[in-house]
């Protein structure tokens, strides 16, 4: 059993807080480990948000924001990233110390410090009443401000705790402000404003850490306008929307949802013309093509969920640059959208397309030589089977290795640099060789989507990955 002394001297966690902006990267690869709930940091860019952060090659991701993502998959943590928008605080320890970590205390233990429910900063929307903001500003030195309430005024109203540090004022922070500056800003927010205030408890809390207050890790107070997530089932005249890709009215590029046709299911779910789609299924379309975009709406059937966001909800979140899945009233995915459809489901008033595969071919199979990418990995997902095929191919990356070398989702694996698969030992023998000099060499027979959704019952099979993520 360890000892005190043991455990006083382990490394503690870093907290590294990261900004990008528009169409831009954090700047860092994560590395996806083959059957391991590691997420390894394997690059990081030059002269990136990552770098200037303190992120290093070698880190271990143990949290994001406030999310421990220690035991879960890859796919997990990329969605709690993505999902973070322009900022992230991700909580990481250098592999040496992780691994004298789990050696001390064990692979169940947490090693991510994190703050209860109640212990978090706040994201207030403050509206002036005839007592104005309900509040006035001390200071020590610049940057230094704490909030002095009114009692039953407008800032109490809004959430904002007794004895608050204020941190942002409408999505910038006030820590190289003078008061001066601090009261024109305040000032130039006219009849309303937002801050992200903490209280005495909270600092103290992250104090102890070492975590800095950050605003992904705040949760929502009093807020102008939140999220929606829609959920749509097919009917028997489609969906009822049209999905454009446009320039927003702050000159960001998204997916917009338009044409909604009365009395079908978009508009019994709620969508209203001019809303701009932010997720499909829980997951982050940031970033995407209008292409991609609409493969996700239709990958997911004739049920699925839209997290959308209307005209004026874009521009809050965009002042206070936060993504408006963070103040969702539960930011789980549901495991399966047809436990959850409200309406019946949209669809885009474009032509169908069709899964692109080819047919099944009866004792026919092929090579592909892949070569990792930039990153490290190969840019596949696998799917592992207790019965009948047992490694599939779950995922491709388009633009990545695999999709370059030809692999299709739906592929089973027959042989890996010349080894046959389909034994007990599967995963260990595919890490290995993973690990061998490229190219890795696969002999594959092709299957359609259709049989692979019939091997792969929801929640079924194994998800492992040889892949990294640039984020």
């Amino acid at each position: 059993m360890e000892s005190a002394a043991d455990l006083g001297s382990l490394e503690r966690p870093r907290f590294c807080l990261l900004s990008k902006e528009e169409g831009r990267s954090f700047g860092f690869h994560l590395q996806r480990e083959l059957g391991w709930a590691r997420h390894v940091v394997c690059r990081v860019e030059p002269g990136s948000s990552a770098q200037r952060q303190g992120l290093r090659e070698g880190d271990q991701i143990l949290g994001v924001n406030n999310h421990v993502v220690e035991h879960e998959d890859s796919e997990v943590v990329i969605r709690h990233i993505q999902a973070s928008g322009p900022r992230v605080l991700l909580t990481v320890l250098a592999q040496h110390a992780f691994d004298v970590a789990r050696a001390l205390q064990g692979n169940d233990a947490l090693l991510c410090p994190t703050l209860g429910p109640e212990v978090r900063p706040r994201l207030c929307h403050i509206v002036k009443d005839e007592g104005g903001f309900g509040f006035t500003v001390t200071h020590e030195h610049r940057g230094s401000f704490w909030l002095v309430l009114s009692t039953g005024g407008a800032a109490e109203r809004a959430g904002v705790p007794p004895g608050a540090r204020l941190l942002e004022v409408n999505g910038v922070s006030v820590d190289k402000f003078s008061h001066n500056q601090l009261s024109r800003k305040l000032w130039q927010s006219g009849e309303q404003v937002t801050l992200l205030v903490a209280g005495p408890e909270v600092e103290e809390k992250c104090r102890q850490l070492g975590m800095p207050l950050a605003a992904p890790l705040a949760e929502g107070w009093a807020l102008p306008t939140k999220p929606r997530r829609l959920h749509l089932e097919k009917g028997p005249q489609g969906f009822g929307f049209l999905l454009r890709e446009e320039k927003g009215p702050d000159g960001r590029l998204g997916q917009f949802l338009w044409e909604v046709d009365p009395g079908l299911p978009a508009e019994r779910a709620g969508m209203q013309d001019g809303d701009r789609l932010v997720a499909v299924a829980g997951e982050s379309v940031e970033g995407l093509s209008h292409e991609e975009t609409v493969s996700r709406i239709r990958a997911q059937g004739s049920c699925i969920s839209l997290t959308v966001v209307d005209p004026k909800a874009d521009r809050f979140f965009s002042m206070v640059r936060l993504s408006p899945l963070l103040f969702l009233e539960s930011t789980e995915v549901p495991g399966s959208p047809q436990d959850t459809c409200s309406a019946s489901l949209v669809e885009t008033k474009d032509p169908p397309v069709e899964d692109i595969a080819m047919p099944p071919v009866p004792g026919g199979s092929r090579q592909c030589f892949l070569y990792p990418g930039p990153g490290g990995g190969y840019g596949f997902r696998l799917s592992c089977m207790a019965s009948g095929p047992c490694l599939i191919i779950s995922q491709v990356t388009l633009g990545g290795s695999a999709a370059q070398a030809g692999l299709q989702r739906g592929d089973v694996i027959l042989e890996v640099n010349g080894y046959s698969m389909g034994g007990e030992n599967d995963l260990e023998r595919l890490k290995q060789l993973a690990e061998a000099e490229p190219p890795l060499c696969l002999k594959l027979a092709t299957r359609s989507p259709q049989g692979l959704e019939a091997w792969i019952p929801p929640g079924s099979g194994k998800d492992c990955a040889l892949a990294s993520d640039l984020l």
